[in-house]
Parts: structure tokens; sequence; C-alpha cells
């Protein structure tokens, strides 16, 4: 990545909104706009996050789309969604950042664990054995929590339109659901998997880092009005998520982090479900640890944060193979109206954070198949197990 020399911005870039509403889910990825609102790195650029605990993706949605938020933490594929129309109206979107990689997991009820399905082929094994019903849950139809447990079941064998029944529940339900029997394994972020081998109702039979090791997650999304409107406040906002970000990836600062975002008005959970897998300490609920380095990542010196074309273009691949779009669109056009890139390039370059040389990257998922973007039509159809 090449680091590239600070300069002013040509002409006023003072912001042109100062208080910024900015929703966010009670997830552990919520970190770098908590920080920076409770460390005050909105302030050093002259704006003010007012944050907003929302009870759903849905929600977010909704008050991105009725101006009940100006900007928030979501899916990626929430806003890719949005913008195609997918679950409702389309309205055009802005992905203003990536807010982290890594650090979601599956998780499958101890139920299914005793009955021996404690892996993929295992799973498929009992489904094939069985026919039983089984019930997973994710977080939002065209969201990340959606594509992982889709890939993660179809690398098995396993066709997630036919084979399962799939859900969609907010991430603070997930485990009081598994409890009371009435899914059978979910997809979420943390901390709602190490809370459910806390509370002994599942266990962690995989994390998104092994479906695709430095995956895009959650993403700082506003409405295209919103970033065209009020570019220097967008850009403000940038900053101060990317300090924040910086800041969270030492790792001498998780810690504090953990206690910061385990409080009631952001997540409201104990500290110990947070902090281990916020270092990179696994446990899987079966009797396995490990270290991960493959963690939840917030900067990596900004290629955790540059938003990539072909991260975009990688989720509108997975609309595609499940039917969720009925024809190719422009892959590289709607990444290209999305992806706010050159306010991503002044922001960067204002707070220090390098900028890489390609606005493309080459990824490897678990099955072996590469991504790189090069042609997203012939990806989204080469898949065994599609719509």
């Amino acid at each position: 990545m090449n680091r590239v020399s600070t300069n002013r911005i040509a002409g006023s870039d003072a912001p042109e909104l100062r208080e910024i509403r900015v929703g966010f889910m009670p997830l552990t990825d919520c970190a770098s706009l908590v920080i920076a609102s409770a460390m005050k790195f909105d302030e050093k650029h002259g704006i003010k996050i007012i944050l907003s605990k929302e009870v759903s993706w849905a929600s977010v949605r909704d008050k991105l789309d009725n101006g009940g938020l100006h900007a928030a933490h979501a899916l990626y594929g929430l806003v890719y969604g949005v913008h195609m129309g997918i679950g409702g109206q389309p309205k055009a979107m802005s992905v203003l950042m990536t807010l982290n990689n890594n650090g979601q997991g599956i998780t499958l009820s101890n139920q299914l664990g005793s009955r021996g399905a404690t892996d993929g082929l295992t799973l498929k094994d009992l489904l094939d054995r069985e026919r039983r019903d089984l019930v997973f849950a994710q977080t939002f139809p065209t969201g990340t929590h959606a594509m992982w447990l889709y890939y993660w079941l179809a690398c098995w064998g396993i066709d997630p339109l036919n084979d399962v029944g799939i859900i969609t529940l907010p991430p603070p339900q997930m485990v009081s659901n598994m409890k009371m029997a009435k899914i059978d394994g979910f997809c979420v972020g943390e901390p709602w998997n190490s809370l459910a081998i806390h509370e002994k109702a599942g266990f962690t039979v995989a994390t998104s880092q092994e479906i695709w090791p430095g995956h895009p997650e959650k993403v700082l999304g506003c409405t295209a009005e919103f970033s065209k409107k009020y570019p220097n406040s967008s850009r403000a906002l940038i900053m101060a998520v990317l300090e924040a970000s910086r800041y969270i990836d030492d790792m001498a600062n998780r810690d504090r982090v953990s206690e910061i975002i385990s409080g009631e008005a952001y997540i409201d959970c104990k500290v110990g479900m947070i902090d281990k897998r916020m270092r990179g300490e696994y446990e899987d609920g079966l009797g396995r640890r490990w270290m991960d380095s493959n963690c939840m990542k917030f900067c990596d010196q900004g290629a955790v944060n540059f938003p990539y074309l072909s991260d975009g273009m990688w989720f509108l691949t997975q609309f595609r193979r499940w039917g969720l779009l009925k024809h190719d669109p422009d892959y590289m056009a709607v990444a290209r109206e999305i992806n706010q890139i050159e306010l991503y390039k002044e922001a960067a370059l204002q707070v220090g954070i390098s900028l890489p040389n390609d606005v493309m990257r080459t990824s490897m998922l678990m099955d072996g198949k590469l991504w790189d973007g090069r042609d997203p039509a012939a990806y989204a159809l080469s898949f065994g197990i599609r719509a």
C-alpha cells in the first residue's frame, strides 16, 4: 500500500452539518463508531456523532430511507440490497468506508451436536439420514450473515433454499430463540456466538473468516443524497471513524474498547462475552481453543477500510446466485455508484491512512474459488448449488 502525503483539501472543507445521527446495532463491530464518539475523534474533525441504538437491521434500513438517520453501521449487503431495490423500493445508497473485516460466526445448537452434527459434513449426513426440518436464522435477507450462511451450507452440499428453512431475526434474539428450540442454527456477529457457548445453547461450527479470510463485513452507509448534499460532513465522519479504527487495531487498546462497548448504551453485554474474540482468542464450545490471526480487524493500516469495488461486486454476484437478482446488473457500474472511493481517499489522506494500488482485490474462499471481480456474471453462475 502506498502512503500519500497530507495536504488540505482544496476549498472550504468545513462540515456543512455539524451533528450527524448515526445508527448502530449492538454488535462488537459497532466499535469504531462508538469509539469515534466516546473518545471525541468526531469533535477533532468538527462534527458531533449522535449515536442511535437500533433494534433490527430493518430499522436501520428504514431510518436511512426516511432521514431518521444520516448514516449507519450497516451490513454491506443491506446497502447494496436497498440500492438494487431488493425487498423494497430502490433507494440510491453510498458506502463511505468499510468498518471491519472478519469476526462473524455460524452457531449450531447443542441439540444438533448431540445428534452428531458437529461440522458441515456431519450436518449434511444428518440431513440425508433423517430428513429433519431444520431452521436456520440470519439477520437480514440481503445481509452479510445470510450470504455467509448460504455459502457455508452450499459448500457442504446443503441447498439453503430447499434443504433447510431460513428465517430472519435481529442479532440479540438469536440465542434466546435457540434456547427455546425455535432455531437449529444461526449466523450472526459477535458477541452473540460467544453468548451461545456461555449459555450452553450452541457451539461455533465456523467463523466467517474461515469462509472468506479478510472478508468485508460492516460498512459506514448512508443515502447517496446525504453524501452528495453533505460531502464535507461525510468526509469528516470518515476521518473520525478512521482514527477510531486505527486506535482499536492497536491490540493494547482492545480490552479498553471491549469495556466501553459492553456498556448498557451500546451492546449491553458482559465484557467477558466480547473481549476474548476481540483479542483473537477463540473456543468453539466443543473443547477446541485457538488463536485466530484473522480475528476482527478494524483498520490494518487502511487495508480494511478502503471501499474496494470488488467487495461490493461480490455481494451482487451472490444476490444473482440466490435468485434475489433475476438478471445480471452492470456489476462494475453499480459498485462505482455506491462505493465513494474519491471521498474516502480525501479523508484517508487527511489522517495519514495508506491507500491501495488498485480498487479491486483478489480473495480465495473456502471452496477454493478465486474471486477477483474480472468476470462477475460467470462467477455468479459457476456454483453447483444456486437458485
